[in-house]
């Protein structure tokens, strides 16, 4: 099945815009920093996809028919979209549907006390409106939505649920056909799995882990081979006592 394009514009939106959307104020949570921006899961994808010029990857974006519409205007915690011209959408300061000729390929939301509702309920049927291929929901604790990991894929202009397995009880993930990534919630963290490689998109943090438990095990390594030395030579020394005692 193909998706369906978007049929009709939101009431306030204006074709042909060129203006640059007006100044959101920031959200007045964290979640999306926690487990957004601090994990750097932008720059990992950034780096994954490649093609700056072409795919945008990001967060707080407003996102919304063009810049002048008078309402219905989101900011998605995670945006991605393929084939569009990034830097005419970052001068913009926001991503103009009609201007950039398709909606965002992806979207994500991290639930928060104050958004999770909205999140479930008005926002998934604009982001439907809108014509976002995928659209995900997030709850790094299981608290405000009403699954852990939850994703839509859009059919026909409606959204339909895509299934989520549960590997473990700490483990949840389902398959993004946009991002062709696996969507992963483990241990209350947000992760990709990258099924070509069979391996996961390590952010910053990760690949610092990473050196330094290589670092450790390096560092482990070079004790090891200095003792085993030094008990070689001591080893060697004490025979060469015992050979000079006989000879006495």
């Amino acid at each position: 099945m193909t998706t369906k394009p978007v049929a009709a514009q939101p009431d306030g939106a204006v074709a042909g815009s060129i203006k640059r959307f007006p100044e959101y104020p920031p959200r007045d949570d964290m979640q999306n920093i926690l487990y957004i921006h601090r994990p750097s899961h932008v720059t990992a994808l950034s780096r994954h996809f490649g093609s700056p010029d072409t795919t945008i990857v990001l967060g707080e974006m407003p996102l919304g028919w063009d810049s002048e519409q008078g309402s219905g205007v989101l900011i998605p915690d995670l945006m991605v979209v393929f084939d569009v011209d990034v830097h005419a959408a970052i001068a913009q300061g926001g991503y103009a549907i009609n201007e950039r000729g398709k909606p965002p390929d992806f979207v994500l939301e991290v639930a928060s006390r104050s958004t999770a509702r909205n999140d479930e309920t008005n926002k998934r049927e604009t982001y439907a409106a809108y014509g976002v291929l995928e659209y995900w929901r997030f709850d790094p604790n299981g608290l405000f939505y009403s699954a852990r990991l939850a994703g839509d894929r859009l059919i026909d202009g409606t959204y339909h649920p895509i299934p989520i397995a549960e590997t473990s009880e700490d483990i949840l993930r389902g398959f993004s056909e946009a991002l062709t990534l696996y969507v992963c919630w483990e241990r209350g963290q947000l992760r990709w799995y990258d099924p070509s490689s069979e391996s996961y998109i390590l952010t910053h943090a990760e690949e610092a882990d990473g050196r330094v438990v290589e670092r450790e095990a390096r560092l482990a390594a070079e004790r090891e081979r200095d003792e085993e030395r030094a008990a070689r030579l001591a080893a060697e020394e004490r025979i060469r006592q015992l050979e000079a005692e006989r000879e006495q």
